[in-house]
């Protein structure tokens, strides 16, 4: 069976352990490097990561390697401070490149 993990603040991850979600609580961004790390194992059975954005600059180029494979996905959610854009900025760029033109 597949499973969902959310790699965020401690703030953040509170809700997403409510709804049974496997949480990891970091600090900073060397700590979620090495969860996010964990995660990609394709031994861990990860269908889908939830990211905090504010971590996705320096866990870029692991993010950029899981892009290539079918699973996980990894979703980058906003933290407790809000949104930087990342993921909207990302999707954009997916879309762009699909469609062959700036549409949203």
């Amino acid at each position: 069976m597949y499973k969902i993990g959310v790699i965020a603040a401690r703030d953040t991850v509170i809700g997403f352990k409510a709804l049974g979600l496997d949480t990891y609580p970091v600090d900073n961004a060397d700590e979620a490097k090495r969860a996010l790390r964990s995660l990609i194992n394709p031994e861990s059975n990860y269908a889908i990561i939830y990211l905090e954005d504010s971590f996705a600059e320096a866990l870029k180029a692991d993010i950029d390697r899981v892009k290539e494979r079918p699973s996980p996905a990894i979703i980058l959610i906003p933290g407790r401070d809000g949104s930087l854009g990342i993921g909207m900025r990302e999707l954009r760029e997916a879309v762009d490149k699909a469609v062959g033109v700036a549409i949203i």
